[in-house]
């Protein structure tokens, strides 16, 4: 009988600890790992909200106009540069 796929290669069962200085490089690997992947909760910086789109009387139609006109253009401005990487048939 053919099997579609090799066998496995063999693996030495060894230790991450196999001489002395090992455990000493993985504890700073698993430091290094954690202060990237692991943030401190304090560091963490939230996103505040923009208030613009907020119901709240006090805003004025001049103030939303000239957002819709800045972000209809940045709009704009990614529409034209992600059509200029598309290839047509």
């Amino acid at each position: 009988m053919f099997k579609p796929t090799p066998n496995p290669p063999e693996t030495d069962d060894t230790t991450p600890y196999e001489f002395p200085g090992s455990k000493k490089f993985h504890e700073a690997a698993e430091r290094a790992l954690d202060h990237y992947l692991k943030p401190n909760a304090l560091t963490l910086r939230f996103h505040k909200p923009s208030t613009m789109f907020q119901v709240a009387p006090d805003q004025d139609s001049e103030s939303l106009l000239v957002h819709a006109c800045e972000s209809l253009a940045q709009a704009s401005l990614m529409t034209s540069d992600i059509a200029a990487y598309i290839d047509l048939p």
